[in-house]
């Protein structure tokens, strides 16, 4: 059974760090596209972050460009994002995301990711 399970999640002052986890089981990471997502109160899901199925490409959105960062660790069939200088728009439920088919990344990928966690969230307030 494919699944990913995201961890990490919190709640930090403006300015703090959070390192989001995300562990897949039933495959193998490496080798896949993989994305951060984020959903706020009241609007639509938004990618904050990939890395492309060659590790190739990234992709960042103005709004996270030079705080956030998204890793993985093949060993441990685990990503990560590691997220800096929180702002309180940062607020939100973080998924973490996959898809098996050959897949780069840029701001038009973000729709095909189809293999989901189940959320952590994320809340950046004084």
């Amino acid at each position: 059974q494919v699944q990913l399970v995201e961890s990490g999640g919190g709640s930090v002052q403006p300015g703090g760090s959070l390192r989001l986890s995300c562990v897949a089981s039933g495959f193998t990471l490496a080798g896949h596209a993989i994305a951060w997502f984020r959903q706020a109160p009241g609007k639509e899901r938004e990618g904050v972050s990939c890395i492309g199925s060659s590790d190739r490409s990234t992709y960042y959105p103005d709004s996270v460009k030079g705080r956030f960062t998204i890793s993985r660790d093949n060993a441990k069939n685990t990503m990560y994002l590691q997220m800096n200088s929180l702002e309180p728009e940062d607020t939100g439920v973080y998924y973490c995301a996959t898809d098996l088919d050959p897949l780069g990344c840029s701001e038009y990928a973000f729709p095909l990711f189809d293999i989901w966690g189940q959320g952590t969230q994320v809340s950046v307030s004084s």
